[in-house]
């Protein structure tokens, strides 16, 4: 939990991992940072941190990395604009040797490889742009430039471009603010050629709701093992950066078109497991003021904080199993107030009302449970005073089946 990973480009490789290029966020009052590392996995379960994969001598935002002919090619911008490649020779680094490329000004790099092996490089924010790529693959065809690939205006494009091909249809992902004035969805377009022109949609996910300062998403869409993806980041900490890298499974519909999917907890794994010990910072939805952030004894670990009256926060999805008649949870108040537990929804039925009376430092309460088997949304609403106080912070929770 102590890295957050922005702007989550994925990438399968030769070596049949899946690699997550990304943005690093180190502080609430900042996007991005001079550190970059790289994550990877073989069963989405299990992911590996590849560590200082990248040393820059300045804030490094929003990378892509291609493979060509044996050589990792990392592409990213910097705070002017300027955009730059890097070279390695391994999906995880250490890449090496940054050069500007001449042309693009402004963010957000992508590169795709067409069936006939001709690379492409798209870049922009509000318009997006994209020219094919030289043999090199540093420099660019400037004579091939494309501008309003995609448009705000038309199709609500914002920043964060990704391209892919499946079948005969070419798909422009990108940061989407249809919604609320708010760049939080996935949005995407499609056409017949690389270059469009390019038909709008729809929305992939919406990060709306996952935490109260949440601002923009950026991602990517790929196959792995038989199954498509959608990768896209959360913000926490009551603010627009500490952002994670998330993913979700999708699918495509005979037309091509993609259906929108939800934020879950689970990601591409099967639901939680109800019975053991799962972390409250793990809640995809919230409403109200509470909002994910570091616990103040240990920076690598995260509590549900901020919680006021009125405050709710969801977990989809957890499995109950054949049932569950009690629940534990790890709770400090200073202030004493009721944890309400709902299965499916605010509206759905109430397991448990708790009376968390003002405590200091953390302390297990555990309740009785009315049964509930299978799997369903877990939805705590919180009640209490109302004031400028904070009500309680919860670590983890667990229940029981007896």
């Amino acid at each position: 939990m102590g890295t957050y990973i922005a702007d989550p480009s994925s990438r399968v490789m030769p070596d049949g991992r899946l690699y997550v290029y990304g943005s690093t966020d180190l502080t609430p009052d900042k996007y991005c940072s001079k550190e970059y590392h790289v994550l990877s996995t073989a069963d989405l379960k299990q992911w590996t941190m590849h560590r200082n994969s990248f040393s820059w001598g300045e804030t490094l935002y929003a990378p892509d990395v291609m493979l060509r002919d044996g050589t990792y090619y990392l592409y990213y911008d910097v705070p002017d604009g300027s955009e730059y490649v890097a070279v390695g020779d391994s999906p995880s680094g250490p890449f090496r040797d940054g050069v500007k490329i001449e042309g693009p000004r402004q963010i957000d790099p992508n590169i795709f490889i067409d069936d006939d092996g001709q690379a492409y490089y798209f870049w922009g924010q509000f318009s997006a742009k994209g020219a094919r790529m030289n043999p090199d693959m540093k420099t660019l065809d400037l004579s091939s430039v494309v501008d309003g690939l995609v448009t705000e205006k038309e199709h609500h494009f914002h920043e964060g471009s990704y391209v892919i091909k499946r079948g005969k249809y070419y798909y422009y992902i990108y940061a989407d603010i249809s919604r609320r004035g708010r760049p939080t969805s996935l949005g995407y377009a499609m056409a017949t050629s690389p270059l469009g022109p390019y038909e709008y949609k729809g929305v992939i996910i919406d990060n709306h709701g996952c935490d109260p300062a949440s601002w923009n998403n950026h991602g990517s869409i790929v196959e792995y093992r038989g199954q498509w993806y959608v990768l896209y980041h959360r913000s926490t900490h009551n603010c627009r950066s500490m952002r994670k890298a998330c993913i979700e499974p999708i699918r495509f519909n005979a037309d091509g078109t993609i259906d929108e999917v939800e934020m879950t907890s689970q990601g591409a794994s099967d639901p939680l497991d109800a019975f053991v010990r799962n972390d409250a910072a793990r809640a995809c939805l919230m409403g109200g003021k509470v909002y994910i952030r570091r616990t103040a004894e240990d920076a690598n670990r995260e509590e549900l904080g901020n919680i006021h009256a009125g405050d709710w926060a969801a977990w989809k999805y957890m499995d109950f199993g054949r049932g569950a008649r009690g629940v534990s949870l790890r709770v400090k108040s200073e202030a004493g107030g009721t944890i309400v537990l709902h299965s499916d929804s605010l509206c759905g039925r109430e397991l448990e009302r708790i009376e968390v009376p003002a405590h200091m430092g953390w302390t297990e309460w555990r309740a009785k449970v009315k049964r509930v088997r299978g799997v369903h949304a877990l939805v705590m609403e919180f009640q209490g005073a109302q004031t400028d106080e904070e009500l309680f912070c919860i670590d983890t929770f667990a229940f029981m089946r007896r």
